[in-house]
């Protein structure tokens, strides 16, 4: 059996006195295409933001490699880089797509401006969006932004090869987006996580969309009210018996998942 590459044990959130994550489990293994499904609310998000180190659990342990996680990301204590792909793509309006793209190495890295400009226009033409390092976010697309943001979450400081990114997280790629320019997403997704490309072969999603979920999940987990409730592949999603992932599929409002209360 691999070695987890990360490990969520007994995982527990809540604000204030709504519980969001009780006593969650999750193995992520390097390879890994997996998607975090379920009704809205249930604590999907936060499971990523735990794994990015953006969030402390009330109680439970993360294991990265082996190593029990102690403190936050900025703590800087991790034994490899997480990347992660937020829902709204977070870019600053008032930077151009350059700026934005290239940020962490302008503010912190000794890197000569040109060479950071020369590393974000590499970043740019992986993610389809040569020569567009001038704009400014709101001359984009919805969906040229979200490519922006992939650009910046595989961007890394070549002198320094821990901030090459071993996993990415995907917040809702695809939310807001048409299904055309959802296409172009969900298989920009899996250009940048194939062995050719080998930026980065591990990635974990929060997804609701139907086509992101097949076209690039090998894994699926389903989060019901705080808790894994199920977890498969594909094959498993269609024929299981599951009758909270049935109704889940199938979009049904009768069924055991409480319409309007998840």
């Amino acid at each position: 059996m691999a070695e987890p590459l990360i490990e969520l044990r007994g995982i527990s959130k809540a604000f204030g006195s709504q519980v969001i994550l009780d006593g969650v489990d999750l193995t992520i293994y390097r390879g890994d295409a997996l998607a975090l499904i379920g009704p809205s609310g249930t604590g999907k998000s936060t499971v990523l933001r735990i794994i990015a180190g953006l969030l402390a659990p009330d109680a439970g342990e993360i294991y990265l490699r082996g190593q029990k996680r102690t403190g936050l990301i900025e703590e800087g204590k991790d034994p490899f880089s997480i990347g992660m792909v937020f829902q709204q793509a977070a870019l600053f309006d008032s930077l151009t797509v350059d700026e934005n793209v290239g940020f962490v190495l302008y503010q912190h890295s000794r890197l000569p401006r040109a060479k950071i400009r020369e590393l974000v226009e590499r970043s740019l033409d992986r993610v389809g969006l040569s020569g567009k390092a001038h704009l400014y976010p709101a001359e984009l697309s919805g969906g040229m932004r979200k490519r922006v943001s992939f650009a910046r979450a595989i961007m890394s400081n070549p002198d320094d090869p821990t901030t090459q990114p071993e996993v990415l997280l995907y917040d809702e790629p695809t939310a807001g987006l048409d299904p055309i320019a959802s296409t172009v997403i969900e298989d920009l997704i899996r250009q940048l996580h194939s062995q050719e490309n080998s930026i980065c072969q591990t990635y974990v999603m929060v997804t609701h969309q139907e086509s992101t979920i097949r076209r690039t999940a090998d894994r699926l987990v389903f989060l019901h009210q705080g808790k894994v409730n199920w977890e498969g592949n594909l094959q498993d999603y269609d024929t299981t018996d599951n009758p909270l992932l049935k109704q889940f599929r199938t979009g049904s409002v009768t069924g055991p998942i409480q319409v309007g209360r998840e």
